[in-house]
């Protein structure tokens, strides 16, 4: 049986819906020469989350970091199926949320991305699994308990 925690409202940069594993990240990262986009590994030696996978997880980070090609990085790791499920920011970032409008578009995968207040973002655990439901209208993001509670 699965169960749902409190629901977290927060604002959608890009639609869809989502569930996996938070993977949360203290340090912004770029997908620009920060992710393969074949593999969905984090390559950026410099990054404490060096060889990580993100691919399927739900991604939390405080913010994105640099370059505008990240965006074609991102739509690229959405349509290998290397992307993350899902990403959560605590600041917008217009060049990941671009990149996950253009793979909706081009491809009709969506990877929904969306942003908390700070206390909310405080509220997310790490390994937890996450559903994510973004529209136009703003974000819900809900913990996933399963089993016997």
């Amino acid at each position: 049986m699965t169960q749902t925690g409190p629901e977290i409202h927060g604002a959608t940069q890009s639609p869809g819906s989502a569930s996996g594993r938070l993977l949360l990240l203290t340090e912004p990262l770029s997908f620009w020469g920060g992710v393969d986009g074949v593999t969905g590994r984090i390559i950026d030696q410099r990054h404490p989350m060096a060889g990580t996978l993100l691919a399927g997880r739900v991604l939390a980070m405080p913010a994105g970091r640099g370059s505008s090609s990240s965006s074609s990085v991102l739509a690229e790791a959405i349509r290998n199926g290397s992307a993350p499920a899902a990403i959560i920011l605590e600041e917008p970032d217009l060049i990941i949320a671009l990149g996950a409008c253009v793979a909706r578009l081009l491809y009709g995968i969506t990877c929904p991305v969306v942003t908390l207040a700070p206390a909310d973002y405080a509220t997310l655990e790490d390994g937890q699994t996450y559903r994510v439901d973004a529209d136009d209208a703003g974000c819900v993001v809900t913990r996933e308990y399963s089993g016997p509670l």
